[in-house]
């Protein structure tokens, strides 16, 4: 174990204490390998399962594993049409699971979550049994503050690039709290606590996963 894997463990267990006493679960992942063997011990067979465009979700190998394994997974990008897509988005209110992560996530647990259409964090929020988050170490920052400012001038200037959209923060690499047409930062969702007990569950990882 190197220098910065043994800060990691000793960040990511803490992290993992501040997200349990907001009764969330939680669990710390040495490697992508271990984070989806945790996560394919927790879905069930069978579940139905859906989740947004998450980058870390396919960065670890579990879309990979979900499309593969024995499960009813909702793939939203395999849909041929708009309106195809927009009913298996509105599937994940009803969903065993839903899978993601999030832009950032504070050492005392509180994430933040920034869309554009909402439903991503519209399922976070509500609705899916159960949520599973897939965070690498590369989104815990040191407080809440700091996690709102990464999700907007870190996390959402690349998103907007990767889509390939025309806003501000495309141009220019940060926000400038635009009221762009293709506006991907239309809703801000703050978690703080889990009203279920143990409906979010995380799963840290030590590895840069998705932005």
């Amino acid at each position: 174990m190197n220098v910065r894997q043994m800060r990691n463990e000793a960040l990511g267990k803490r992290v993992v204490k501040a997200l349990e006493s907001r009764n969330m679960e939680a669990w710390y992942a040495g490697s992508k390998e271990e984070a989806v063997k945790k996560a394919l011990e927790l879905i069930p067979k069978g579940s139905s399962i859906n989740m947004g465009g998450s980058m870390s979700v396919r960065d670890v190998g579990l879309y990979d594993a979900v499309c593969s394994g024995d499960y009813e997974f909702y793939d939203r990008d395999a849909a041929p049409t708009p309106e195809e897509k927009n009913e298996i988005q509105m599937k994940a209110f009803t969903s065993d699971w839903f899978l993601g992560s999030v832009n950032a996530m504070s050492e005392d647990g509180v994430f933040v979550n920034i869309d554009g259409n909402a439903n991503r964090i519209a399922a976070y929020a509500f609705g899916p049994k159960n949520v599973l988050l897939i965070v690498g170490m590369n989104k815990i920052v040191k407080t809440e503050e700091d996690a709102m400012h990464r999700a907007r001038n870190e996390a959402a200037p690349i998103n907007a690039q990767r889509f390939g959209i025309d806003t501000p923060c495309v141009k220019n690499g940060s926000c400038f709290d635009c009221k762009s047409p293709d506006c991907i930062c239309c809703q801000i969702l703050v978690t703080r606590f889990s009203k279920v007990p143990g409906r979010i569950k995380v799963i840290l990882v030590d590895d840069n996963l998705g932005f």
